[in-house]
């Protein structure tokens, strides 16, 4: 049997931040990385944004691949995948969740900083300025390849969907979420400073058959820090929750 993950990104980026996790993630377990609209240069499609435009192009998507297939959302990524999958139950066989936005979205301070349009603009393209990418590649995600932390920023610049993530993503769609009956496992690592493990609670509210997994070592971005670990940790939870239990 060959799963395939399909990995979904983060705010501000693309597939591109799993460009350096091996292909095939191990035998008989491969990667799916996609971008979804408004992300990478991928326009935005007309009308209104809401957490269903990302939901929507995320499942057909995976209509698309055949299964098994396990989806792994970091971040907005895991986010969208809940929408998606409440929305769709039936597009995958089984959830791994990376440290996803979500819980307590009307007590932490980044969204209520980040609720007014100039800020967001301002943190855009701050994050995304040739001297933050200049100064940034000597000190963050040591050990890429040449260029791989100047673009990881510069791609924030180009994501349409960067602002509206922060109008769409609130505590009442949160709360509205329905609860997903399928195999699933919430991880976390335990040194990210972006999402605190202790939101892995109310999250697993959300998938009551999930199991936590809280990876010493690891920060927010363990796809680019450590590859190769974070390939083998991921190809090995997709195969074990899909292995029926004798």
């Amino acid at each position: 049997m060959t799963v395939t993950v399909v990995a979904v990104h983060g705010n501000g980026g693309g597939a591109f931040r799993f460009s350096l996790l091996p292909r095939p993630l191990a035998s008989g377990v491969e990667l799916h990385a996609v971008t979804l609209p408004g992300f990478e240069g991928v326009p935005l499609p007309p009308g209104p944004v809401t957490v269903a435009t990302f939901a929507d192009a995320l499942a057909a998507e995976l209509a698309t691949i055949e299964g098994p297939r396990v989806v792994l959302g970091h971040g907005i990524g895991g986010s969208i995948a809940l929408d998606a999958l409440g929305r769709h139950r039936d597009i995958a066989e089984g959830l791994i969740l990376h440290a996803p936005v979500g819980a307590r979205l009307d007590e932490r301070l980044f969204p209520r900083v980040m609720s007014t349009p100039i800020v967001r603009r301002v943190v855009q393209w701050g994050i995304s300025a040739l001297p933050t990418r200049l100064i940034a590649g000597r000190l963050l995600f040591r050990g890429t390849p040449a260029g791989f932390t100047d673009r990881f920023l510069a791609e924030y610049r180009r994501c349409e969907a960067f602002g509206p993530m922060f109008d769409i993503l609130t505590a009442e769609w949160f709360d509205a979420l329905t609860p997903l009956d399928l195999p699933a496992t919430v991880l976390w690592g335990e040194h990210d400073r972006v999402l605190g493990s202790d939101q892995a609670t109310e999250i697993e509210a959300l998938v009551p058959r999930a199991e936590r997994v809280v990876v010493p070592g690891w920060g927010h971005f363990p796809m680019i820090d450590d590859a190769d670990d974070y390939a083998t940790r991921i190809a090995d939870l997709a195969q074990t929750m899909l292995t029926p239990v004798s």
